[in-house]
């Protein structure tokens, strides 16, 4: 097991690499920061000065090979705006974020389980139909969409809810419902295919023979052998949950990292915004090595050869 983590570390590094050197060159698309932190009369011997206190008078090839040194040293930079810190900025700002794709992520879990598995008890049946549809209605809905159509109604015309903030419970109904759609709709579907299979084995159709109640078939049996494809997709989906909170958490003004994100190319701030992308990119490698580690202990077959214990073979003894 310790060989096929080290292998998975060692494979996430080229993206990340890459993630490093594309961030630096995208950031610097967007724009000189003079024209936005000088005066529009700014004189040409201002401009200068600017550059030369942010570094940005040397060549890119320079600029890049001190962002790379200082990515390596773990020093990000200040921020532009507020003299702060870079990473100290993109780590304040994404527990929210984690907070919001957790907290999601936890209830489409729940609630697919729930719906897949009594969907597939009676498969064709008309609980199976409605959750279908719901299921794939609730993956076909563009989240800004939702989060537009959300703010609408219940924020603007009938005033039940924030349109933004954390200052409440109130506030994380919109972002939740907004970025739980589409997992739940995805997962429905997995976790009813992944159980429909499973109700089908033999050992099913044995522990039902012995008595064993629906719940025990369902819960015990059925449902931890379908957790493993289902494993795989929620964490796919938890990955997506985390690149789509850039586009909730700018609509509902949450105050995680892709709302920081979306500030620091407006402001061009590119330091906050370097260290945003690349917390997030850890965040995102740390993830898939741990659903792959998940998946392993869940379903042997998928486990690297050498990771089972060898087992000793007694030969009995002849005469």
């Amino acid at each position: 097991m310790w060989t096929f983590l080290r292998r998975r570390i060692v494979s996430s590094a080229v993206p990340l690499v890459v993630v490093v050197l594309g961030v630096f060159a995208l950031a610097r698309l967007t724009g000189n920061p003079a024209s936005l932190y000088l005066p529009l009369n700014a004189t040409q011997q201002m401009r200068d000065d600017f550059a030369a206190r942010n570094g940005l008078d040397d060549p890119l090839w320079i600029q890049m090979a001190n962002y790379i040194g200082g990515v390596l040293r773990l020093d990000f930079g200040t921020s532009l705006r507020t003299g702060e810190d870079a990473a100290t900025m993109a780590l304040r700002a994404f527990p929210a974020t984690l907070q919001l794709a957790g907290v999601t992520m936890l209830l489409a879990v729940v609630l697919a389980v729930i719906v897949g598995s009594w969907a597939a008890l009676k498969p064709n049946g008309l609980a199976d139909r409605v959750s279908s549809f719901i299921s794939m209605a609730a993956a076909s809905i563009p989240d800004f969409w939702l989060a537009i159509v959300g703010i609408f109604v219940f924020a603007i015309t009938l005033g039940w809810l924030p349109t933004s903030g954390v200052a409440s419970g109130a506030s994380w109904v919109l972002p939740i419902a907004t970025l739980l759609l589409r997992p739940f709709g995805v997962l429905v579907q997995i976790v009813r295919g992944a159980m429909v299979s499973s109700l089908s084995e033999p050992y099913i159709k044995l522990a039902r023979s012995k008595g064993a109640s629906e719940t025990r078939v369902v819960s015990r049996h059925a449902l931890r052998n379908a957790a493993a494809p289902a494993l795989t997709v929620a964490g796919d989906l938890a990955v997506g949950l985390i690149n789509g909170a850039v586009v909730v958490e700018t609509i509902f003004g949450w105050p995680g990292i892709g709302k920081l994100m979306i500030d620091s190319i407006l402001q061009r701030d590119f330091a906050v915004l370097q260290a945003a992308v690349l917390v997030t990119a850890v965040s995102i490698f740390t993830l898939n090595i741990v659903i792959d580690l998940l998946y392993a202990l869940l379903d042997a077959r998928v486990r690297p050869a050498g990771s089972m214990r060898k087992r000793r073979v007694h030969v009995p003894a002849t005469a």
